[in-house]
């Protein structure tokens, strides 16, 4: 399931992975400029201690004029007192110049801490992770690689913009930039599904009864097996439902509706074939009506969306109905094709909803994440399987972890 869509985000994820692994390489000789300062700073004190382990030669004492017309053993005294003191004091004096000099060594070591941590800084910021250049050439080949797995468009420029914004303020550390591009990505693609939320059984429970809902879409899409799996799951809630067979144009249509609707336990209300499918309709609501149903589903004949004709009588019969909810049911291996039917059919008789059907047949996966999101209507169900069960409520992480399950 979604194998193509994987891949393809797969490959973007590794050279993603791959450029910010060679920018933290680039990081990495800073940390050893910063691993190199502590033998910096002990070279830069050995090397002014040094200054202390040269001894000053005695100076000469200066003395006082009067001093000198003294006799020769007072200023001998007066001599060899000053000379030890004098010494001390210079002693002192370069003392003082050792620790001034080793305060400026230090503080001068400090500042350049300071200015690589600042610049060290900088690049840890998400801005510096990768080139904006880079990741734009990255993200055109996701882009692409998108397209191929039949992604509509404006969800690939949605897509797109969210990496690029969280990248920027994501701060990758080494070894994990694989796991936290994903969870970019996750989170992308996740805005994209969770675009439309829709509770199918509280609508139920809240509309006036009988609740009617038609179901469009093209041949072939599986459209009658899932109005079977619907009156399938509303029975287990405990619902009254009528089926009305609706494809007046396919005798074939009307015969496999009321198998499905004999395996399910249903009603099912038909006319012959080539009869006015808005006749139908109209006769499964008033069934229900007397009945006290709760819900009717109205079949309709696929359609291809540019048979004008036809899209005009499915709007007739919409007229006749005025069902509470529209549904159309796309075939996920139909790729973009579906995108624009669902487009059409909204345009001509307006979509509530939508169900995916033949989901888990889908190694492109496209379909799966750009229907609701193009029409801005919620994704019901997605068909899983033939079985009746095999309708799942659509549950946006739930895709997400099909799509990049290992």
């Amino acid at each position: 399931m979604f194998d193509f869509l994987k891949k393809k985000l797969k490959i973007f994820e590794k050279n993603i992975e791959a450029e910010i692994e060679s920018e933290l390489k680039k990081e990495e000789k800073l940390e050893k400029r910063l691993q190199a300062e502590p033998e910096l700073r002990k070279q830069s004190i050995q090397t002014i201690s040094q200054v202390k382990t040269v001894e000053a030669p005695p100076a000469t004492p200066v003395l006082k004029e009067e001093e000198r017309s003294t006799s020769t053993r007072k200023r001998a005294q007066r001599i060899q007192k000053p000379v030890s003191e004098e010494k001390k004091e210079r002693e002192k004096q370069i003392d003082k110049q050792i620790e001034e000099s080793i305060e400026s060594e230090l503080q001068r070591v400090l500042q350049t801490r300071k200015s690589i941590e600042e610049a060290v800084g900088t690049e840890k910021k998400p801005t510096w992770t990768i080139d904006e250049k880079k990741l734009d050439e990255l993200l055109w080949d996701l882009e692409v690689g998108l397209l191929e797995a039949d992604v509509a468009y404006s969800v690939i420029d949605s897509i797109k913009k969210d990496v690029k914004q969280e990248i920027k303020k994501v701060p990758f550390d080494k070894g994990k930039a694989g796991d936290l591009i994903e969870t970019v990505l996750k989170n992308a693609i996740g805005h994209v599904l969770k675009s439309n939320n829709f509770d199918f059984n509280k609508f139920i429970e809240e509309r006036k009864k009988p609740v009617v809902i038609m179901f469009v879409g093209v041949n072939g899409t599986g459209k009658t097996l899932s109005i079977a799996k619907i009156a399938f799951q509303l029975q287990k809630l405990g619902k009254t439902c009528v089926m009305a067979a609706g494809d007046t144009f396919r005798a074939g249509a009307i015969e496999q509706l009321s198998i499905h609707a004999e395996r399910v336990g249903v009603k099912i209300v038909k006319h012959g074939p080539g009869s006015d499918p808005a006749a139908v309709a109209f006769d499964a609501i008033e069934h229900a009506k007397a009945k006290h149903k709760d819900v009717v589903l109205l079949d309709t004949a696929g359609r291809m969306q540019t048979n004008s004709n036809l899209m005009d009588e499915m709007a007739k019969i919409k007229r006749v109905a005025k069902p509470d909810m529209i549904i159309f049911v796309g075939d996920a291996l139909s790729g973009n094709d579906a995108v624009e039917q669902a487009k059409r059919f909204n345009e001509v008789v307006g979509i509530d909803g939508v169900i995916l059907t033949k989901v888990d047949a889908d190694a492109k996966g496209g379909s799966s994440l750009s229907i609701a999101y193009t029409i801005g209507k919620p994704l019901l169900f997605i068909g899983v399987g033939q079985r009746y069960e095999d309708q799942i409520p659509f549950n946006p992480e739930w895709m997400v972890q099909h799509i990049f399950e290992k």
